[in-house]
């Protein structure tokens, strides 16, 4: 494997969950050095532990990404632990409450909204500030093929995604002069934990296949796919891309 980040030091957030993990993987076998967190602290560990046995350089600092402070206390820890902050992969997220809009209540709405948005401009303005005193570096955003299209039962889910996206080119405009690439990618259905477990449900196998066909490349997708995006994104080689969305989705948006 080409390392396309070699030596550069990444944070990654939500790296317990199933594109973090394989996410988490991809960036560190291309060479990054790695901040990971996670609510999930067993997980993060574990998977920092599982780096680190494996040749690379990881840590793990648990932290809530709806309190501004441990974000900015996640930042400091990056650049205190390894002396800079090259990138970061803004991926941690909650999944949709599978509601139509009227029967949401306003408790969920803000979490969707807190943590699936408001969390990544918390993110991006503690990491450009540190970003702008190195000299540049890199932003990927997690945001979902439903950042540009919708679906029933999902409204707070699709209007965060599309809000994340909206961010990332104005971040973008922000800062790509200034040194600083901001990109996000967009997901289709991929194999996470999560979807394992709905696949294994009557419910979610009578419209399995359904799903699959809308993904013209004719199945779901792998964590480590979506990494590898990452990483290119991420990586210098990816240096005129900024302000982009970019679709890792089987062809979802295609059709």
């Amino acid at each position: 494997m080409s390392r396309l980040l070699e030596d550069k030091v990444i944070i990654i957030t939500g790296a317990a969950g199933g594109i973090g993990n394989g996410a988490s993987r991809v960036l560190s076998a291309h060479g990054a050095r790695l901040v990971l967190t996670d609510v999930a602290k067993e997980g993060g560990e574990q998977l920092a532990a599982d780096l680190v046995s494996g040749g690379g350089e990881a840590i793990f600092h648990p932290a809530d990404l709806s309190s501004e402070s441990e974000i900015e206390a996640l930042v400091a820890k990056a650049v205190n632990h390894f002396g800079r902050l090259d990138g970061a992969f803004n991926n941690a997220g909650v999944e949709q409450q599978n509601k139509p809009l009227d029967e949401l209540t306003l408790e969920e709405w803000e979490r969707a909204i807190r943590i699936d948005l408001t969390a990544v401009f918390l993110c991006i303005k503690y990491q450009v500030k540190t970003m702008l005193a190195n000299g540049g570096g890199a932003i990927v955003n997690t945001a979902s093929s439903l950042g540009q299209v919708a679906i029933p039962g999902a409204s707070e889910y699709v209007a965060a995604k599309h809000g994340v996206v909206g961010i990332t080119r104005a971040a973008g405009a922000d800062y790509g002069a200034r040194g600083i690439r901001v990109n996000a990618v967009l997901p289709g259905i991929v194999k996470t934990p999560l979807i394992e477990r709905l696949m294994e449900e009557p419910s979610f196998a009578a419209i399995k296949d359904k799903l699959i066909a809308r993904h013209p490349i004719g199945r779901f997708g792998e964590p480590h796919e979506i990494g590898e995006a990452v990483a290119w994104l991420l990586s210098d080689a990816a240096s005129f891309m900024n302000g982009a969305a970019v679709a890792c989705d089987g062809g979802y948006l295609a059709i």
